[in-house]
């Protein structure tokens, strides 16, 4: 029986709760959300879309309540057309607000708070509004206190969409000293294998007084509020890592590569704010 590749990972943490949204894809024609409770140490499993969705073009609410997603559904038939942004509760994909779009080269929105929802392109009955991502690497990222490193090569005035550099990130460890560092590889949303993330590949490292350990195995990481290492691996595993003076361990490990579409409708809580 041939091997299925591993799936592809992103992961949003809620910048205001202990819930990480989590996104899937694979097989290459399916994507999945999850939702990751840290506090509880668990992982549950939500909604599959027989389509895409761009994981680094979505955002999740500060309270990981809510789920804004941009997807591409060839076979939509609704009035919003295939390629949508929609607002669901996390981790279903019920659409409670949509809109179309000009296609796939929208960059998505993320959530404002109640102070500047008035300005917001898009105004939600739940105290949150939307606006349109930035086109810049690791936007996510730089929403939740990721730093561009000063080693990372600086951005050309005339590269409007941030494709034509190999940024590099860096967050600090809640408590901690270690620098947690990104970096993206190729040419910016013109890769799409080797496990990219909206045509973004990346190579993760640890930085330490001792100097700079690559972490080649991991396709997503981010800090927790307690200084553990959060991590998506290449094989297809979401962990948690405590990092001590030895060798980090694996507190938490969740094998996604077992899931297989199963398209469930959302439960109904999730079809109403």
């Amino acid at each position: 029986m041939k091997r299925q590749p591993a799936p592809r990972i992103y992961c949003i943490p809620a910048a205001q709760a202990p819930v990480v949204a989590v996104f899937r894809r694979g097989p290459s024609n399916w994507s999945s959300v999850g939702r990751w409770d840290l506090d509880k140490g668990r992982y549950e499993h939500g909604a599959w879309l027989g389509g895409r969705i761009f994981p680094r073009r979505s955002d999740l609410s500060p309270d990981g309540r809510y789920l804004c997603y941009f997807a591409h559904k060839p076979s939509a038939r609704w009035p919003h057309g295939e390629a949508y942004v929609a607002v669901s509760r996390l981790p279903w994909l019920f659409a409670l607000h949509a809109f179309g779009t000009c296609g796939t080269w929208t960059r998505g929105y993320y959530f404002v708070n109640e102070r500047e929802r008035d300005a917001a392109e898009e105004k939600l009955p739940v105290g949150y509004g939307l606006r349109s991502i930035r086109p810049e690497q690791f936007a996510s990222e730089r929403r939740r206190g990721w730093d561009e490193a000063t080693d990372s090569p600086a951005r050309d005035p005339a590269d409007m969409w941030d494709q034509r550099r190999n940024a590099r990130l860096c967050k600090r460890q809640p408590g901690g000293s270690r620098l947690l560092r990104v970096e993206s590889i190729g040419w910016a949303g013109g890769e799409w294998t080797r496990q990219a993330i909206d045509g973004l590949r990346v190579v993760y490292a640890l930085q330490d007084d001792a100097g700079i350990q690559l972490l080649p195995q991991l396709q997503w990481a981010d800090w927790d509020r307690q200084g553990r290492l959060l991590a998506a691996t290449r094989s297809g595993h979401l962990q948690v890592w405590e990092i001590g003076q030895s060798k980090p361990k694996v507190v938490f490990d969740e094998d996604l590569t077992v899931l297989e579409p199963d398209c469930r409708s959302a439960p109904s809580w999730a079809q109403r704010w």
